[in-house]
């Protein structure tokens, strides 16, 4: 069950345990038109919504809805035909694709469904991966991606590659890479379609805890109802638009539901 909100930022300030609710992402009127020839294609139409600081969002929709064109625009991976964008208080409407990248690496970090790691690279080295592009230290980048794996439970298991991995511990892998730039906004693009039902679940407690305990800006594009359901808040496009946007009443509980699965033989996960 949602319950609808339309930009309600008293009630989200008040969720949060603030007086004062910071956006993070605040979108107006944005349009995404490709050109094919003949042929014109709205993949966006005349979206506006704002997400605030801590909040933890589901971006659902059937194929062809817009969701994955809007996460591709608010991770600054595409440029909105027209309309109006602001991350973290900057408008990247406009910038350069220089601009735009610094902004990828400094602001967001990607949680992706095939994890994307580079294969003969230990797993510290590829959460180290976006430090070295920003020109931190190598004593410092070892540092935070200790610290970054710590936070997803791989402390030990920096050396090992990702053939060494099981699927679940390779997104998590991926998840501290995207903590490790300390960014304003996370964006999981299905982050549990190649995982069983049981790893999912373990990966959505690893996210929200990290919401609530360390207050991350989380969105998460899904068109599993169940895992959007870990979520705060739901945003349901259909068509190019917004056509509910709701804060998720009976919302599931990570840890809880893991309590209730049967346990997977650690050995056996590796393996697999």
């Amino acid at each position: 069950m949602l319950r609808e909100v339309l930009q309600s930022e008293p009630e989200i300030g008040v969720a949060n345990g603030r007086a004062k609710v910071t956006p993070v992402i605040q979108v107006e009127n944005l349009h995404r038109i490709y050109d094919l020839g003949e042929v014109q294609v709205h993949a966006l139409r005349s979206v506006t919504m704002t997400v605030y600081s801590g909040e933890f969002v589901a971006i659902m929709g059937a194929s062809g809805s817009g969701k994955t064109t809007l996460m591709n625009v608010l991770g600054c991976l595409d440029r909105a035909t027209r309309g109006r964008y602001v991350l973290d208080g900057q408008d990247v409407s406009k910038l350069s694709k220089n601009e735009l990248a610094r902004i990828r690496n400094s602001k967001i970090g990607f949680v992706f469904q095939g994890f994307n790691l580079l294969p003969r690279t230990s797993a510290l080295e590829n959460v180290e991966l976006p430090l070295i592009y920003s020109g931190v230290s190598h004593s410092e980048r070892t540092k935070r991606a200790r610290e970054a794996l710590r936070s997803v439970g791989l402390e030990g298991r920096g050396e090992h590659h990702p053939a060494q991995l099981s699927g679940g511990q390779q997104q998590r892998v991926a998840i501290a890479r995207a903590l490790v730039t300390n960014p304003s906004l996370v964006v999981a693009d299905e982050p549990t379609g190649n995982l069983d039902s049981r790893t999912s679940v373990e990966i959505m407690e690893i996210l929200q805890r990290l919401n609530a305990e360390r207050n991350i800006t989380i969105l998460l594009v899904t068109h599993e109802p169940d895992i959007a359901r870990y979520a705060k808040r739901v945003v349901t496009f259909r068509d190019g638009k917004i056509r509910r946007d709701g804060m998720v009443e009976d919302r599931l509980d990570a840890s809880r539901v893991l309590f209730d699965l049967p346990a997977i033989d650690e050995e056996e996960a590796e393996a697999g």
